[in-house]
């Protein structure tokens, strides 16, 4: 069956050369290829609502299709990938955590890189009005498949209302941070009323999947746009079964 490639971004930029965390990262010309392919070689770039209306609709999935996300809510999205984003007319979403609008991603301090500034409340409602989707990326950035089905409860229905506050717009999609879930993480954003959330199984999203354990793929520091091209096409399978409601 033919499936929808959900790609997964976070920082967007010039780095310098490291060893750990390249998930985390994209230099900033290499993702102006790799939009440009996905331009140049009309790839169907769509949201996640429209992911959500071929699946539940069973409609037929266009070849090449993509979604474009970007997780934590760096300034750099806004400073860095929207330009490249708006220019192709791309759509894309960005997963933010609530705590943090205005911070900085202190996590990253603990294996020795730099905390990049988080989109201010001001930058995010621009993000907004540019037409970018905002996503809920849990109440607090740690693992809540660590946690209990109330604080799971908790969390994600919290920063759900946060952000709705915050922007006046319903938040219908949910990231799990780290990528880590379990059984009661997807009861969780049952109960927060989320139309989708997305994990970090690499697999093309089919309808076979849970809209609410849909997989991504990472696109890192070292991809080349080969690498990114392999990416696309790659299928990726899980290594375990996804969970299921």
């Amino acid at each position: 069956m033919a499936g929808i490639t959900i790609l997964m971004y976070h920082q967007i930029g010039k780095f310098p050369p490291m060893k750990d965390h390249r998930a985390t990262y994209c230099d900033i010309n290499r993702f102006k290829q790799q939009m440009w392919y996905l331009h140049k070689f009309k790839y169907n770039v769509i949201s996640l609502d429209e992911l959500v209306n071929i699946f539940q609709n069973k409609k037929s999935i266009p070849s090449k299709t993509v979604v474009l996300t970007f997780d934590d809510g760096y300034e750099n999205f806004l400073t860095q990938a929207v330009p490249v984003l708006s220019k192709y007319n791309f759509p894309a979403i960005v997963y933010v955590v609530p705590s943090l609008i205005g911070k900085k991603a202190e996590w990253l301090a603990l294996d020795g890189h730099p905390t990049p500034q988080m989109l201010t409340l001001e930058q995010l409602r621009e993000v907004r009005n540019l037409g970018f989707q905002v996503g809920s990326h849990n109440l607090v950035h740690e693992r809540m498949a660590q946690k209990t089905l109330k604080e799971q409860i908790y969390e994600v229905i919290e920063s759900k209302k946060i952000l709705e506050e915050l922007l006046q717009e319903e938040i219908k999609h949910f990231c799990y941070p780290y990528g880590s879930y379990n059984i009661d993480s997807l009861k969780a954003v049952e109960a927060g009323n989320y139309t989708t959330a997305v994990t970090c199984q690499r697999a093309a999203a089919t309808p076979d999947f849970d809209l609410l354990a849909l997989p991504r793929k990472a696109i890192s520091f070292g991809d080349t746009l080969l690498g990114f091209i392999f990416k696309l096409h790659a299928k990726n399978l899980p290594k375990s079964v996804p969970l299921h409601r």
